[in-house]
């Protein structure tokens, strides 16, 4: 009998259990106490569409007591089962409204969905964002290099928030209007000296457009003095000048080289066949003389000719310097 008591007791405490997860009655009655409208059986039903009824009830609660009676149970419901987040699209809500900023419950839905952190966003509205961005070094016309660091406030634009680009977008548009800014100016002198004119530059080329963020202020944090880029590229470019005639000289040297042992090759071809023909004279006086063409007389008289050329040129020849002391 005791057993059959606790079994019983047992599952009464169960069904209890199963009865208020399915029908939350503490939910309900909270939700009336706070003046929102809801039925007992329109939260059994969130249950059975697998939709926390802690969820939207504290979400309604929350809205109706900042005052935002346009929001109903069937949109926060649809806006749960989209995949968003709808305690964070409530917060912006009610930031949005106490701070005067026109932010609808549609664009703050669409904004959340997007992958944005609506309520953070509103914030952001609200107190702007200071955005340091790492340091960019350009060069000035003089060849001197400048590295600048700078600090973008911004504030977050809502109507841009979905599609608009992120803070990558921002730093890269800053960093390009430094460059662009610094590389402009006649001196690196004018750019330390005026500063602020590069965040004046900055500002005019609206750089905030089509981003989710609004630029309200461009600062010059620091701004440093890099290296001599115009003396290292006339270095650069000497060196390959340098480089090049190098180059094209030993080119020449090349060229002469090859044509001095051409022509050696052409005297050596020449000298051979020079020799070749006088080996030939002896072959042609042994047959003059066989034949009778060329006398013993004929012959002499040739050597006496060649004996006196040698000697003619022997004397048109200058003798070289004695070296011994002349005595007077």
């Amino acid at each position: 009998m005791d057993l059959l008591f606790l079994v019983t007791i047992a599952i009464a405490f169960i069904l209890l259990c199963i009865f208020f997860y399915y029908v939350p009655f503490l939910m309900w009655i909270s939700a009336k106490v706070s003046g929102v409208n809801i039925s007992l059986i329109q939260l059994f039903l969130m249950r059975i569409r697998k939709v926390p009824p802690g969820i939207i009830t504290r979400a309604m609660i929350e809205a109706h007591k900042a005052g935002l009676k346009t929001l109903t149970r069937d949109e926060l419901e649809a806006h749960y089962l989209a995949g968003g987040h709808v305690e964070r699209v409530v917060h912006a809500l009610v930031s949005a409204s106490k701070a005067n900023i026109d932010l609808s419950f549609q664009m703050a839905t669409a904004i959340d969905l997007a992958g944005r952190d609506v309520f953070q966003a509103v914030q952001m509205s609200v107190n702007p964002k200071v955005i340091d961005t790492p340091p960019v070094a350009a060069v000035a016309k003089d060849g001197i290099q400048l590295i600048a660091k700078a600090r973008v406030t911004v504030r977050a634009n809502i109507k841009q928030l979905v599609g608009g680009a992120g803070e990558e977008t921002i730093l890269a548009r800053v960093g390009e209007g430094i460059v662009s800014s610094i590389g402009s100016s006649e001196s690196h002198k004018s750019v330390l000296e005026n500063p602020d004119s590069i965040s004046k530059l900055v500002l005019r080329k609206g750089l905030d457009a089509g981003t989710a963020f609004e630029i309200l202020s461009i600062d010059i944090a620091d701004i440093d003095i890099g290296k001599n880029i115009g003396a290292v590229l006339q270095m650069d470019q000497a060196q390959a000048d340098k480089n090049i005639a190098q180059a094209k000289a030993e080119e020449r040297r090349a060229m002469a080289v090859a044509t001095e042992q051409e022509m050696k090759a052409k005297a050596q071809e020449a000298r051979a066949k020079v020799i070749e023909a006088e080996a030939e004279i002896p072959k042609a006086m042994a047959e003059a003389f066989r034949s009778g063409n060329l006398g013993i007389m004929d012959y002499y008289r040739m050597k006496n000719i060649e004996a006196d050329t040698s000697m003619r040129d022997a004397i048109s020849k200058p003798s070289a310097p004695s070296n011994k002391p002349i005595n007077g």
